[in-house]
């Protein structure tokens, strides 16, 4: 999430003091990802520093408004135009947890991914609950377009990883198999049912 940029695209739109800033930033982004006022004026430092916004003045109230500079501009035309880079993607706990589930001692694999399902599938149907709620309010304004476009990647990320979770038990339960083991019993999963997947059972998993 780029903050930076994110604090700038808001500045385009007219000077703004940092209370404020937050409070546009939450408003388009549903709060999915909260701000607080000190992580906005340790921003703002920052951009200024790089002259990519200037100190203009101060409201009514006296507080500082803050406005954004040519160079500023210029960031913000190149941020929008540049596609977000996918190579080098950041640290997903979920796929470090799974990827160190396989062969640690004592650990039921399918367990753990059975307990991520449950809980990704809820957090999706709490997403999906906010847009119809966001939907039956009524014509949405800009910022309420800006909502539901988070919050509808929010959904089809979960879907993703539902579907993700899916592949994994899967692929598991192939492994298993080719060693000579049954998966691990659970009423709720679509996958066979047996014995524990224990890490015994997958000594050669290479990929």
């Amino acid at each position: 999430m780029s903050v930076r940029h994110g604090l700038l695209a808001l500045l385009e739109r007219g000077p703004r003091y940092g209370a404020r800033l937050r409070t546009e930033f939450e408003s388009r982004t549903g709060s999915t990802w909260p701000l607080n006022v000190g992580q906005v004026y340790t921003t703002l430092s920052r951009l200024e520093r790089d002259g990519m916004v200037a100190q203009e003045g101060a409201d009514e109230a006296g507080r500082d408004l803050y406005a954004i500079t040519d160079s500023g501009r210029a960031e913000l035309r190149s941020w929008f135009e540049t596609p977000v880079d996918r190579t080098n993607p950041p640290r997903d706990e979920l796929a470090i947890k799974l990827a160190m589930a396989v062969g640690a001692p004592g650990v039921d694999i399918r367990e753990v991914i059975q307990s991520q399902r449950h809980h990704t599938l809820k957090a999706m149907q709490d997403y999906t609950r906010l847009k119809v709620q966001a939907l039956a309010d009524g014509p949405a304004d800009r910022d309420e377009v800006a909502w539901l476009l988070v919050v509808e990647q929010l959904i089809f990320q979960a879907e993703a990883e539902s579907r993700w979770l899916d592949h994994c038990e899967s692929r598991l339960v192939r492994l298993a198999e080719g060693a000579g083991a049954e998966p691990s019993a659970n009423a709720d999963s679509p996958a066979a049912s047996g014995p524990a997947l224990s890490a015994a059972d997958l000594p050669r998993v290479r990929n």
